[in-house]
Protein backbone atom coordinates (compact mmCIF):
# COMPACT_ATOMS: atom_id res chain seq x y z
CA UNK A 1 0.00 0.00 0.00
CA UNK A 2 0.96 3.67 -0.33
CA UNK A 3 1.85 5.42 2.91
CA UNK A 4 3.60 8.63 3.92
CA UNK A 5 6.85 7.91 5.75
CA UNK A 6 9.48 10.25 7.18
CA UNK A 7 13.01 9.06 7.86
CA UNK A 8 14.14 12.21 9.67
CA UNK A 9 12.66 15.20 11.47
CA UNK A 10 12.48 18.37 9.45
CA UNK A 11 10.52 20.50 6.95
CA UNK A 12 7.58 19.20 4.88
CA UNK A 13 10.00 17.79 2.31
CA UNK A 14 10.95 14.94 4.70
CA UNK A 15 7.50 13.41 4.02
CA UNK A 16 7.77 10.72 1.33
CA UNK A 17 5.10 8.52 -0.23
CA UNK A 18 6.40 4.94 -0.19
CA UNK A 19 5.16 1.38 -0.69
CA UNK A 20 4.84 -0.49 2.61
CA UNK A 21 3.06 -3.63 3.79
CA UNK A 22 -0.61 -3.17 4.65
CA UNK A 23 -1.38 -3.81 8.34
CA UNK A 24 -3.54 -6.80 9.26
CA UNK A 25 -6.10 -6.63 12.07
CA UNK A 26 -5.60 -8.73 15.17
CA UNK A 27 -8.57 -9.80 17.34
CA UNK A 28 -10.83 -6.84 18.34
CA UNK A 29 -9.39 -4.70 15.51
CA UNK A 30 -10.70 -3.60 12.14
CA UNK A 31 -8.81 -2.75 8.98
CA UNK A 32 -10.06 0.45 7.33
CA UNK A 33 -9.50 1.46 3.72
CA UNK A 34 -8.79 5.15 4.23
CA UNK A 35 -10.64 7.61 2.03
CA UNK A 36 -9.55 10.80 3.79
CA UNK A 37 -7.14 11.82 6.53
CA UNK A 38 -7.12 15.22 8.22
CA UNK A 39 -3.97 17.26 8.80
CA UNK A 40 -3.67 18.65 12.32
CA UNK A 41 -1.18 20.95 14.07
CA UNK A 42 0.13 18.00 16.08
CA UNK A 43 1.09 16.40 12.75
CA UNK A 44 3.44 19.12 11.60
CA UNK A 45 4.75 19.72 15.11
CA UNK A 46 5.61 16.03 15.40
CA UNK A 47 7.17 16.11 11.93
CA UNK A 48 9.84 18.52 13.20
CA UNK A 49 10.48 16.60 16.43
CA UNK A 50 7.98 18.33 18.72
CA UNK A 51 4.31 17.46 19.29
CA UNK A 52 4.16 13.81 20.32
CA UNK A 53 7.56 12.92 18.85
CA UNK A 54 8.74 11.89 22.32
CA UNK A 55 5.97 9.27 22.37
CA UNK A 56 6.64 7.97 18.87
CA UNK A 57 10.42 7.92 19.16
CA UNK A 58 12.98 8.49 16.45
CA UNK A 59 12.15 8.16 12.73
CA UNK A 60 11.23 6.39 10.60
CA UNK A 61 7.65 7.17 11.57
CA UNK A 62 4.27 7.72 9.97
CA UNK A 63 1.99 10.63 10.77
CA UNK A 64 -1.76 11.09 10.86
CA UNK A 65 -4.60 10.24 13.26
CA UNK A 66 -7.77 11.41 11.49
CA UNK A 67 -9.43 8.60 9.56
CA UNK A 68 -12.57 8.34 7.46
CA UNK A 69 -13.01 5.24 5.34
CA UNK A 70 -14.63 1.86 4.80
CA UNK A 71 -14.11 -1.29 6.85
CA UNK A 72 -12.16 -3.72 4.68
CA UNK A 73 -11.52 -6.52 7.17
CA UNK A 74 -12.60 -7.37 10.73
CA UNK A 75 -10.63 -9.23 13.36
CA UNK A 76 -11.94 -11.98 15.59
CA UNK A 77 -14.44 -10.80 18.20
CA UNK A 78 -15.52 -7.59 16.46
CA UNK A 79 -19.30 -7.15 16.60
CA UNK A 80 -19.80 -3.41 16.07
CA UNK A 81 -18.81 -3.29 12.39
CA UNK A 82 -18.88 -5.40 9.27
CA UNK A 83 -16.93 -5.23 6.02
CA UNK A 84 -18.32 -2.37 3.94
CA UNK A 85 -19.35 -0.14 6.86
CA UNK A 86 -18.35 3.52 6.63
CA UNK A 87 -16.50 4.65 9.76
CA UNK A 88 -14.50 7.55 11.16
CA UNK A 89 -12.22 7.85 14.14
CA UNK A 90 -8.98 8.95 15.77
CA UNK A 91 -7.19 5.67 16.48
CA UNK A 92 -4.24 5.14 18.80
CA UNK A 93 -3.49 8.79 19.65
CA UNK A 94 -0.89 9.70 20.87
CA UNK A 95 0.68 6.44 19.72
CA UNK A 96 1.34 5.97 16.02
CA UNK A 97 -1.71 5.37 13.82
CA UNK A 98 -0.23 6.13 10.40
CA UNK A 99 -3.42 7.59 8.94
CA UNK A 100 -1.60 9.04 5.92
CA UNK A 101 -1.92 5.65 4.24
CA UNK A 102 -4.26 3.52 2.17
CA UNK A 103 -5.09 1.23 5.12
CA UNK A 104 -5.00 1.46 8.91
CA UNK A 105 -5.83 -1.03 11.65
CA UNK A 106 -6.98 -0.20 15.16
CA UNK A 107 -9.39 -1.38 17.87
CA UNK A 108 -12.96 -1.31 16.59
CA UNK A 109 -14.08 0.72 19.58
CA UNK A 110 -11.89 3.64 18.56
CA UNK A 111 -14.21 4.19 15.57
CA UNK A 112 -17.84 5.16 15.07
CA UNK A 113 -20.24 5.01 12.14
CA UNK A 114 -19.56 7.88 9.74
CA UNK A 115 -22.41 10.42 9.83
CA UNK A 116 -24.50 10.05 6.68
CA UNK A 117 -24.63 13.82 6.20
CA UNK A 118 -20.84 14.03 5.86
CA UNK A 119 -18.67 13.13 2.91
CA UNK A 120 -15.52 11.16 3.64
CA UNK A 121 -13.56 14.39 3.16
CA UNK A 122 -15.61 16.19 5.82
CA UNK A 123 -15.55 13.18 8.14
CA UNK A 124 -11.78 12.92 7.69
CA UNK A 125 -11.46 16.49 8.97
CA UNK A 126 -13.50 15.83 12.09
CA UNK A 127 -12.14 13.20 14.55
CA UNK A 128 -9.10 14.78 16.27
CA UNK A 129 -10.39 18.35 16.12
CA UNK A 130 -13.94 17.31 16.94
CA UNK A 131 -12.97 15.13 19.88
CA UNK A 132 -10.74 17.92 21.17
CA UNK A 133 -13.70 20.30 21.05
CA UNK A 134 -16.08 17.77 22.63
CA UNK A 135 -13.75 16.71 25.44
CA UNK A 136 -12.89 20.33 26.24
CA UNK A 137 -16.43 21.70 26.31
CA UNK A 138 -18.41 18.68 27.53
CA UNK A 139 -16.00 16.69 29.69
CA UNK A 140 -13.44 19.20 30.99
CA UNK A 141 -15.33 22.50 31.27
CA UNK A 142 -18.76 20.83 31.60
CA UNK A 143 -20.39 23.89 30.08
CA UNK A 144 -23.93 24.54 31.26
CA UNK A 145 -26.71 26.49 29.48
CA UNK A 146 -26.24 30.23 29.86
CA UNK A 147 -22.59 30.06 30.87
CA UNK A 148 -20.21 32.42 29.08
CA UNK A 149 -17.13 31.03 27.33
CA UNK A 150 -14.31 32.77 25.47
CA UNK A 151 -12.61 30.76 22.71
CA UNK A 152 -9.28 32.05 21.42
CA UNK A 153 -8.68 31.02 17.80
CA UNK A 154 -12.40 30.51 17.25
CA UNK A 155 -12.24 30.19 13.45
CA UNK A 156 -9.50 27.55 13.37
CA UNK A 157 -9.74 23.85 12.68
CA UNK A 158 -10.60 23.03 16.30
CA UNK A 159 -11.96 26.41 17.28
CA UNK A 160 -14.87 26.43 14.82
CA UNK A 161 -15.97 23.04 16.16
CA UNK A 162 -15.60 24.07 19.81
CA UNK A 163 -17.81 27.08 19.06
CA UNK A 164 -20.57 24.82 17.75
CA UNK A 165 -20.32 22.30 20.58
CA UNK A 166 -20.53 25.17 23.08
CA UNK A 167 -23.59 26.63 21.32
CA UNK A 168 -25.23 23.19 21.24
CA UNK A 169 -24.73 23.08 25.03
CA UNK A 170 -26.54 26.42 25.36
CA UNK A 171 -23.44 28.51 26.05
CA UNK A 172 -22.92 32.19 25.33
CA UNK A 173 -19.86 32.15 23.06
CA UNK A 174 -17.29 34.91 22.56
CA UNK A 175 -14.54 34.27 20.04
CA UNK A 176 -11.29 35.97 19.11
CA UNK A 177 -10.43 35.96 15.42
CA UNK A 178 -9.48 38.20 12.53
CA UNK A 179 -12.10 40.71 11.45
CA UNK A 180 -12.57 38.97 8.10
CA UNK A 181 -13.65 35.80 9.91
CA UNK A 182 -16.44 37.51 11.86
CA UNK A 183 -19.26 36.71 9.44
CA UNK A 184 -18.22 33.04 9.34
CA UNK A 185 -18.25 32.86 13.13
CA UNK A 186 -21.55 34.67 13.48
CA UNK A 187 -22.95 32.12 11.05
CA UNK A 188 -21.87 29.39 13.45
CA UNK A 189 -23.70 31.12 16.29
CA UNK A 190 -20.90 33.07 17.99
CA UNK A 191 -22.50 35.81 20.07
CA UNK A 192 -19.53 38.21 19.98
CA UNK A 193 -16.39 38.29 17.84
CA UNK A 194 -13.33 40.20 19.05
CA UNK A 195 -10.74 41.21 16.45
CA UNK A 196 -7.60 40.30 18.38
CA UNK A 197 -5.45 42.50 16.16
CA UNK A 198 -7.35 45.66 17.11
CA UNK A 199 -8.91 44.99 20.50
CA UNK A 200 -7.42 43.64 23.72
CA UNK A 201 -9.94 41.02 24.83
CA UNK A 202 -9.16 41.59 28.52
CA UNK A 203 -10.33 45.18 28.17
CA UNK A 204 -13.80 44.30 26.85
CA UNK A 205 -14.86 41.06 28.60
CA UNK A 206 -14.91 39.92 32.21
CA UNK A 207 -16.60 37.56 34.66
CA UNK A 208 -16.50 34.62 32.26
CA UNK A 209 -17.16 31.01 33.22
CA UNK A 210 -14.52 29.49 30.93
CA UNK A 211 -11.75 30.25 28.46
CA UNK A 212 -10.17 27.91 25.90
CA UNK A 213 -6.76 29.08 24.72
CA UNK A 214 -6.06 27.32 21.43
CA UNK A 215 -3.03 29.48 20.46
CA UNK A 216 -1.57 28.93 23.93
CA UNK A 217 -0.48 32.55 24.17
CA UNK A 218 -3.01 34.13 26.53
CA UNK A 219 -2.64 32.31 29.84
CA UNK A 220 -2.36 35.01 32.51
CA UNK A 221 -4.50 37.51 30.60
CA UNK A 222 -7.23 34.89 30.24
CA UNK A 223 -7.24 34.22 33.97
CA UNK A 224 -7.97 37.89 34.54
CA UNK A 225 -11.30 37.70 32.67
CA UNK A 226 -12.60 34.67 34.58
CA UNK A 227 -15.01 34.81 37.49
CA UNK A 228 -13.85 33.16 40.73
CA UNK A 229 -14.09 29.43 40.16
CA UNK A 230 -13.94 29.84 36.38
CA UNK A 231 -11.67 27.60 34.33
CA UNK A 232 -8.95 28.23 31.73
CA UNK A 233 -7.87 25.31 29.54
CA UNK A 234 -4.61 25.70 27.61
CA UNK A 235 -4.47 23.33 24.67
CA UNK A 236 -1.28 23.18 22.59
CA UNK A 237 1.41 22.67 25.22
CA UNK A 238 -0.55 22.84 28.45
CA UNK A 239 -0.77 25.48 31.13
CA UNK A 240 2.58 26.89 32.25
CA UNK A 241 3.45 26.63 35.93
CA UNK A 242 3.14 30.40 36.43
CA UNK A 243 -0.44 30.21 35.12
CA UNK A 244 -1.26 27.28 37.38
CA UNK A 245 0.19 29.15 40.36
CA UNK A 246 -1.70 32.36 39.57
CA UNK A 247 -4.95 30.45 39.12
CA UNK A 248 -4.56 28.86 42.54
CA UNK A 249 -3.74 32.21 44.13
CA UNK A 250 -6.76 33.98 42.62
CA UNK A 251 -9.42 31.31 43.09
CA UNK A 252 -9.58 30.34 39.43
CA UNK A 253 -8.81 27.02 37.79
CA UNK A 254 -6.30 26.25 35.05
CA UNK A 255 -5.85 22.94 33.28
CA UNK A 256 -3.78 21.30 30.59
CA UNK A 257 -5.43 19.05 28.04
CA UNK A 258 -4.65 16.36 25.49
CA UNK A 259 -7.28 14.61 23.41
CA UNK A 260 -7.69 10.83 23.55
CA UNK A 261 -9.64 8.20 21.56
CA UNK A 262 -13.28 8.27 22.62
CA UNK A 263 -16.17 6.41 20.95
CA UNK A 264 -18.68 8.21 23.20
CA UNK A 265 -17.38 11.56 22.00
CA UNK A 266 -17.50 10.40 18.37
CA UNK A 267 -21.13 9.37 18.85
CA UNK A 268 -21.88 12.75 20.42
CA UNK A 269 -20.35 14.55 17.46
CA UNK A 270 -22.31 12.34 15.06
CA UNK A 271 -25.55 13.24 16.88
CA UNK A 272 -24.77 16.96 16.51
CA UNK A 273 -24.09 16.41 12.80
CA UNK A 274 -27.36 14.50 12.37
CA UNK A 275 -29.39 17.26 14.03
CA UNK A 276 -27.74 20.05 12.02
CA UNK A 277 -25.98 21.56 15.04
CA UNK A 278 -22.44 20.93 13.78
CA UNK A 279 -20.86 21.73 10.43
CA UNK A 280 -17.31 20.83 9.39
CA UNK A 281 -15.28 23.43 7.53
CA UNK A 282 -12.73 22.06 5.07
CA UNK A 283 -10.14 24.59 3.94
CA UNK A 284 -8.60 22.56 1.11
CA UNK A 285 -8.19 18.98 -0.09
CA UNK A 286 -4.89 17.53 -1.35
CA UNK A 287 -4.09 14.16 -2.89
CA UNK A 288 -1.91 11.92 -0.72
CA UNK A 289 0.92 12.47 -3.20
CA UNK A 290 0.77 16.19 -2.43
CA UNK A 291 1.31 15.77 1.30
CA UNK A 292 4.24 18.22 1.26
CA UNK A 293 2.01 21.01 -0.09
CA UNK A 294 -0.72 20.07 2.39
CA UNK A 295 1.68 20.46 5.31
CA UNK A 296 2.97 23.76 3.98
CA UNK A 297 -0.56 25.18 3.86
CA UNK A 298 -1.63 23.76 7.23
CA UNK A 299 1.52 25.11 8.86
CA UNK A 300 1.31 28.56 7.27
CA UNK A 301 -0.66 30.20 10.04
CA UNK A 302 -4.15 30.83 11.43
CA UNK A 303 -6.82 29.88 8.94
CA UNK A 304 -10.36 28.71 8.60
CA UNK A 305 -11.18 25.03 8.77
CA UNK A 306 -9.08 21.94 8.13
CA UNK A 307 -6.68 20.70 5.46
CA UNK A 308 -7.50 17.15 4.35
CA UNK A 309 -5.62 14.47 2.40
CA UNK A 310 -7.63 12.42 -0.08
CA UNK A 311 -6.24 8.89 -0.01
CA UNK A 312 -8.66 6.53 -1.79
CA UNK A 313 -11.56 7.81 -3.86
Amino acid sequence: MRAVVQHEFGPPEVLKVEEVDAPEPIPTEIQVRVHAAGVNPVDFKTRVGEGVAAVLGDPPLRLGWDVSGVVSEVGFGVTRFSVGDEVFGMPWFPRQAGAYAEFVTAPAREFAAKPERLSHTEAGALPLAGLTAWQLVVDTIRLEPGQRILIHGAAGGVGHLAVQVAKARGGVVIGTARADQASFLHGLGVDEVIDYRRTAFDEVVSDLDAVIDFPGAYGQRSLSVLRPGGILVSVPSGAHQDVLDLAAQTGRRAASFLVEPDQVGLAGLADLIATGKLEVEVARVFDLADVVAAHRLAESGPGRGKVVLQVNS
